[in-house]
């Protein structure tokens, strides 16, 4: 039976070797991790699933294959790019980034927790997994996946986010001195395919026999966590505006805040009650009659539930207004949030072109 830190390491160590994840950012066996893609997948990783993220990842290393490279592209391309992920902070940091390692560490990432910790967007979690997985420190990173791990190993009842610091020290006390970016990995491979959130797979666990959690019956129950509140609502109504020749106006939205950066459908500010028609229409970016088309979109954001309602105008021809005409076939070029990639195909929808909604790929959940 496994008890002390190194036997339980050890266990782990020898379960990963025989059936570690096959990741597209993951060095092979005996072979030495590339900084830039562990960087990047863990970026990118943040609050997204290993399903999301792996076409996005293959398509920005593709496109950008080193950090120099990813420092010289257009930011906007960059977020162009990531739409559709969402947590869109995350894009504009990674550019951020990559700049900054470019420009002031010759394009080489620094191999300790307290310099990567100085770079945009890279917090304690994101910092220690490049230090261990990287570069081979004895670094502890700590995820959602290893936090329920160590819940449930160590039986810790305390619910989170209370937890986290005890959760965090646990791990630390089983971090070995070598290997330690591999133990991290199994801990997070162990937490994806074993001790999932529910229905964890307690027979077929290398910790098993360690488990307190598994020993006192609470395993599935723990981590606890805080019941969580109804998310609040917003509104806004959405201006979709079509020519002759198929182009759309969008703008972009202001550099901070959420969203920022990206672009955007004109719409009314986001606000605690829904518009009236009349309301909306004194922010609609061009005067004249507007069609509202029946129905509303729905998205859920991180904080809050966003609903929103479109209202659509045909012209001739382009009008003065503020953003850019942008042909319907170009959209997929642009930085367009999955929200707003949703209002145009409602707007288009409503203007009897469902057609050409196809044209629109963006889709799914954006939080910030």
């Amino acid at each position: 039976m496994a008890r002390t830190e190194s036997d339980i390491a050890r266990t782990l160590l020898r379960w990963y070797d025989k059936h570690r994840r096959v990741l597209p950012w993951r060095a092979g066996s005996g072979e030495t991790p590339d900084p830039y893609r562990v960087w990047l997948s863990e970026i990118m990783l943040q609050q997204t699933t290993v399903g999301a993220v792996a076409p996005y990842y293959a398509k920005f290393l593709a496109r950008w294959p080193s950090v120099r490279a990813l420092a010289r592209a257009d930011r906007d391309d960059v977020l162009a790019a990531w739409a559709g992920l969402g947590y869109y902070a995350r894009a504009r940091n990674l550019h951020a980034c990559a700049v900054k390692i470019a420009d002031e560490f010759g394009g080489r990432f620094p191999d300790d927790e307290a310099t990567l910790l100085t770079l945009p967007g890279i917090g304690r979690y994101t910092a220690a997994a490049i230090a261990a997985i990287a570069f081979g420190k004895k670094a502890t990173p700590v995820d959602d996946n290893i936090e329920r791990v160590m819940a449930r190993l160590f039986a810790v009842a305390a619910p989170l986010p209370a937890a986290k610091a005890e959760l965090a020290r646990l791990a630390e006390t089983l971090t070995p001195p070598r290997r330690a970016g591999d133990f991290a990995q199994a801990l997070m491979d162990l937490g994806a395919t074993i001790c999932k959130p529910k229905a964890p797979d307690c027979p077929d666990c290398p910790l098993a026999s360690s488990c307190l959690g598994k020993a006192q019956g609470l395993a599935e129950s723990l981590p606890r966590k805080p019941k969580k509140s109804p998310k609040p609502k917003r509104y806004a109504v959405a201006f979709v505006i079509l020519t002759k020749d198929l182009k759309i106006l969008i703008r972009k939205r202001n550099e901070k805040g959420l969203l920022g950066g990206m672009k955007e459908i004109p719409s009314t500010p986001w606000t605690d009650t829904a518009w009236s028609h009349e309301g909306a229409l004194a922010h609609a970016p061009i005067p004249g009659a507007w069609e509202s088309v029946p129905g509303k979109i729905n998205h859920i954001f991180t904080h809050f539930e966003f609903d929103i309602n479109v209202m659509v105008k045909s012209v001739d021809q382009k009008s003065q207004a503020d953003g850019a005409w942008v042909p319907i076939k170009d959209l997929d070029r642009q930085a367009l949030p999955s929200v707003m990639s949703k209002i145009i195909r409602h707007g288009l929808a409503g203007l009897g072109l469902k057609a050409m909604t196809r044209l629109i790929s963006r889709a799914g959940a954006d939080r910030r």
